[in-house]
């Protein structure tokens, strides 16, 4: 009896221990999911809701609530859980890391480009990252997958289909021509090295491509990746300058030299290889890797003024820049990092940006814009548009109390951070079809 009562005892602790649990773990849920709401609609209100290239997309009947995806974004509040399930917050923020995607335990998370509103242009590539063009791949970025990691990757995997696909023609000097000197280009020359093949890699900027042109002591946000001929990089945090002087070290020990500041002007097929015309000289070749960015030139505003030489495109070294009146223009996190970097040099900053509120920012870039705003160490102008850029003064029109007025201000330097357009007509040249996707995967789970 003795025995029973005990049983009865433990038994009865051990339901209602679980009991406890389980209330505790659902009211913890439901205010977990009261937060996340509150949160989805200040993001719509505030323009962060709805993404604007590549996001992610959860399937809610496989989703099980482990939170795995929402604890290894980096990015912070991408995602959230809403009644036990993962759900979008502010999707526009998305820079495609993708830890989302791996971390998840069932597979329930696709990544996706574009939405059934809105589309986005991408050229044609195959699972094997071949173009419509045999012979003509595509890698990093410009195929829709950008950030260092990402680009790594597919710049190895390239190569690697390359290789075990190439034809060589008596004609070609090269069995492959890389374009491009970023993450994916770096990583296309280094696995070429490792497959014996003879490549010529082409940067029309500096060695880095988009990364040069960040600030010098700018963090880059990476994960543990693997470098061919270098093996894996465990750094999750680096700056600019260690990333391009590592690039640059594997590079020399490997004896792989980059052919910078030479623009690609054409690709032409010519029987059974490609001609492949710079500015510098023309190469014949039986492959070419496109590892060039989306943004191809940087947009130009098209105002009075904009050729001269205070007008840039790129911020490379902000320390240098002190005590002037500048006027930085556009609203990502590009313009927005620029106009804090200067903060230092004791200058006076104006940040124009036509919308009306910053929508697709990185959440810490949103924080320290807010700050510097209260701070007035930086002079936000939304709603607007620049008109005129003279040498000592810029006019720009706005908006003021619902009335468009125009107002000149003192200004010695100007940076355009206005994106820039999909190179669609040297991609057409060559030949590469463009598509509009919307809400297509990029990377998904195999079923």
């Amino acid at each position: 009896m003795e025995v029973l009562i005990e049983n009865i005892i433990t038994y009865s602790f051990i339901v209602l221990l679980l009991a406890s649990l389980i209330y505790f773990q659902l009211r913890r849920g439901k205010k977990q999911t009261k937060t996340v709401k509150q949160k989805i609609e200040k993001a719509k209100e505030l323009g962060f809701h709805e993404p604007v290239s590549l996001h992610p997309v959860v399937n809610l009947d496989i989703c099980i609530g482990s939170t795995a995806c929402v604890a290894s974004c980096p990015e912070k509040d991408i995602l959230g859980m809403v009644e036990g399930k993962a759900a979008t917050i502010h999707a526009s923020r998305c820079v495609g890391h993708g830890a989302c995607f791996h971390s998840c335990p069932l597979g329930a998370i696709t990544l996706v480009i574009g939405t059934e509103k809105r589309g986005v242009d991408l050229p044609h590539v195959s699972p094997h990252f071949e173009t419509n063009v045999k012979g003509i791949f595509i890698a990093g970025e410009l195929g829709g997958m950008g950030l260092i990691k990402n680009a790594v990757i597919q710049g190895k995997q390239a190569i690697d289909n390359i290789s075990k696909s190439l034809t060589r023609s008596p004609k070609a000097e090269y069995d492959i021509v890389i374009i491009g000197a970023g993450p994916a280009g770096i990583s296309a020359s280094l696995a070429a090295k490792e497959s014996k093949l003879k490549a010529m890699t082409i940067e029309q900027d500096s060695l880095g491509g988009t990364v040069y042109s960040f600030p010098r002591k700018k963090i880059i946000m990476t994960a543990p990746m693997h470098l061919p001929l270098y093996g894996k990089f465990k750094k999750t945090e680096i700056t600019k300058t260690e990333l391009l002087g590592l690039w640059d070290e594997v590079l020399t020990k490997n004896n792989i030299t980059i052919q910078e500041n030479e623009r690609v002007i054409s690709i032409e097929k010519n029987e059974d290889h490609f001609v492949v015309q710079t500015n510098k000289k023309t190469v014949t070749t039986n492959s070419v890797l496109l590892a060039i960015g989306r943004r191809g030139s940087p947009r130009k505003l098209g105002v009075e003024g904009e050729e001269l030489e205070k007008v840039s495109y790129r911020l490379i070294e902000p320390e240098f820049v002190n005590n002037q009146d500048v006027l930085v223009v556009g609203g990502g996190d590009s313009a927005i990092e620029t106009a804090l970097a200067l903060i230092e040099g004791n200058n006076t900053i104006t940040l124009s940006y036509r919308g009306d509120s910053f929508s697709r920012i990185k959440p810490k870039n949103f924080e320290n814009i807010k700050k510097a705003v209260e701070e007035k160490t930086i002079d936000v102008m939304f709603k607007s548009n620049i008109v005129k850029i003279s040498e000592k003064t810029v006019k720009i029109m706005f908006e003021q109390n619902g009335v468009t007025v125009e107002k000149e201000i003192k200004n010695d330097l100007v940076y355009i951070f206005a994106g820039g357009e999909l190179p669609n007509e040297f991609l057409s040249k060559a030949g590469i079809r463009i598509t509009k996707k919307y809400g297509e995967a990029v990377l998904k789970h195999q079923d």
